[in-house]
């Protein structure tokens, strides 16, 4: 594989990361960026190939350790254009690990976008084109949560609307341990905390159990 290729997603060698993965990486880059020309799959601002790899492909692949890979599903909430669904599909592809992976996404146009991906990469996912907010009684092994809604509102949807699961990964920027600290005002939270791959004021915060305070 090229040299230049592998140096990219150096960040990622401590984890289970296979080099087939980064040709998907690559693959799934090309769709992100041939799309966008017509609608917005990603920010304008960051739809160069490195920003994609810095920002997006990184910062989503560095979750896989905290995936319950024992679980039959994985759900990916308001997933977007993939991230970190799509990249989390294409690890456990390679990995050969059969966990499906759930994507939510309620846009028509970027549902299609995650179809079109996942087939195209022979990738083991099920598309919602779905408000999850109108879904209950979910169930399913680990929830991701990147750039969804705010975490007080994630925190809530999952109470309320899936009725097992494993854990709930949350992505946190700069102003998340604000954000955080005044959501466990509310919430009992059994939790573990990792640095961002990607930022040095991010982090993720890794939940095993969620319960109301009263």
């Amino acid at each position: 594989m090229d040299h230049e290729i592998l140096n990219y997603y150096s960040r990622l060698n401590d984890l289970n990361v296979s080099r087939e993965t980064f040709s998907d990486f690559e693959n799934y880059i090309s769709m992100i960026l041939e799309k966008n020309k017509k609608i917005n799959i990603i920010s304008q601002n960051t739809a160069s190939k490195k920003t994609i790899i810095d920002r997006h492909i990184i910062d989503s692949a560095q979750i896989i350790d905290f995936v319950d890979l024992n679980s039959n599903t994985t759900t990916d909430l308001g997933s977007g254009g993939g991230l970190p669904g799509i990249i989390v599909a294409i690890i456990l592809k390679n990995m050969k690990n059969n966990m499906n992976v759930h994507l939510y996404e309620k846009s028509y146009h970027k549902s299609n976008f995650l179809k079109e991906v996942s087939k195209k990469l022979k990738l083991k996912t099920k598309v919602f084109q779905k408000n999850i907010f109108e879904v209950k009684n979910l169930e399913t092994g680990t929830i991701m949560s990147r750039a969804f809604k705010p975490m007080p509102v994630v925190l809530n949807l999952v109470y309320e609307n899936f009725s097992k699961y494993k854990n709930l990964i949350f992505f946190m920027g700069k102003s998340g341990k604000k954000v955080f600290e005044n959501s466990k005002r509310n919430w009992e939270l059994e939790y573990t905390e990792k640095k961002s791959l990607t930022n040095k004021d991010s982090f993720l915060i890794n939940i095993k159990e969620i319960k109301k305070r009263n």
